[in-house]
């Protein structure tokens, strides 16, 4: 059962522009809101979603926006807190835990496990990925109709798609391949499943109808270039691509056409639910959350977090050509700002007062 408790949402100032900021959570423990390609809301923004750690242990929670009180979703042992991934409807909130694939019942906070250790074997084996890798965290995906919930499992044969019909209570294994990170459902088609691939080589579309996997983008490696941090344009069937640190391009899942959309240090870019307008944190130098308009390529200053952004690794060359390195990146400490369904407000995280919280602005 859920556990109530009460609001802490506060007013400030965003002090580099004035903007009036709501402060979510205020909490002395780590708070986020799901990875910036998850909703941090239900559609109909009843709830804000947030992973706190105020228990001792992160668990799911929401901001429940009518009531004005924050409930307690999850009582797990071991969550990976960045596979956490709310239904649009506002009925369920999915994610991993204790090995196991699950999800809560919102209203009630009941718990029910829809995919077991045991369960995987017969599906090939391997586990249910944890995703304790902070670079390729686990997250999940879910489809715009709420009906496909994609997870990743890992065995010697390597990462898996592992796909639940929520309609037939049946699970499926798509592809297995040598990597799966930050899954995402194309918007306007279910069957398209974008699939990152390893750093080297992320751009994979994984066509769910067919069972075809396809690279849609290859990065010049002679140039060192880093591609990172990609998301679906709705309307378009294109995805967006961080060309980091030197900006956006965005590439047509179908024809593979790719063109530049902006110049700017852009980090964690993400779409409005309109496809006209993109949001984006930005790192070394940190010059605060960009609004940039994809109409005219525009770019406008919302706030700044003044998060701690942690990473290293991002202040130079692409580092992975060479193999896997060692990085300290707690995503916590990265704004990773997620535009509201009504395309009126953005959801994000700093930790600038020492403590993670959870913060939503209106746009201007």
């Amino acid at each position: 059962m859920k556990q109530i408790y009460p609001s802490e949402r506060r007013q400030i100032v965003d002090r580099a522009t004035g903007r009036a900021v709501t402060q979510i959570t205020d909490f002395p423990a780590v708070n986020h809101h799901p990875f910036f390609l998850i909703p941090a809301y239900d559609r109909a923004m009843k709830r804000l979603y947030f992973v706190s750690h105020r228990t001792g242990t992160p668990q799911v929670f929401a901001y429940n926006r009518q009531q004005d009180v924050i409930e307690q979703l999850s009582q797990v042992g071991e969550l990976n807190e960045w596979s956490v991934h709310p239904s649009g409807d506002g009925q369920f909130v999915y994610y991993v835990a204790d090995g196991c694939a699950m999800r809560a019942e919102v209203e009630t906070g009941k718990a029910e496990t829809l995919l077991t250790a045991r369960d995987l074997t017969a599906l090939g084996g391997g586990k249910v990925n944890p995703g304790t890798n902070n670079l390729t965290p686990g997250t999940t995906a879910l489809s715009a109709d709420d009906r496909f919930w994609a997870i990743r499992s890992v065995s010697d044969e390597g990462y898996s798609v592992l796909v639940f019909d929520s309609r037939k209570g049946s699970w499926k294994r798509e592809c297995t391949c040598d990597m799966v990170s930050h899954m995402q459902f194309c918007p306007e088609d279910s069957n398209l499943l974008f699939c990152a691939g390893p750093l080297t080589d992320r751009v994979w579309i994984l066509d769910r109808a067919s069972g075809e996997r396809r690279r849609i983008f290859k990065r010049n490696q002679a140039e060192k270039q880093w591609i990172t941090h990609e998301s679906w344009i709705p309307g378009s069937r294109s995805l967006s691509l961080v060309d980091w640190p030197h900006g956006i391009l965005r590439v047509h899942a179908d024809t593979g056409e790719v063109k530049r959309i902006a110049d700017f240090n852009a980090w964690h870019a993400i779409a409005n639910h309109a496809g006209s307008m993109m949001i984006a944190d930005t790192n070394f130098p940190d010059n605060g959350l960009i609004l940039l308009n994809l109409s005219d390529g525009s770019t406008q200053l919302l706030c700044r977090p003044e998060a701690t952004c942690v990473g290293a690794h991002w202040n130079g060359p692409f580092p992975y050509d060479n193999g896997p390195i060692q990085t300290y990146a707690p995503q916590h400490t990265h704004p990773h700002p997620r535009f509201s369904p009504d395309d009126r407000k953005v959801a994000y995280t700093s930790d600038a007062s020492g403590h993670a919280q959870v913060f939503e602005i209106d746009l201007p």
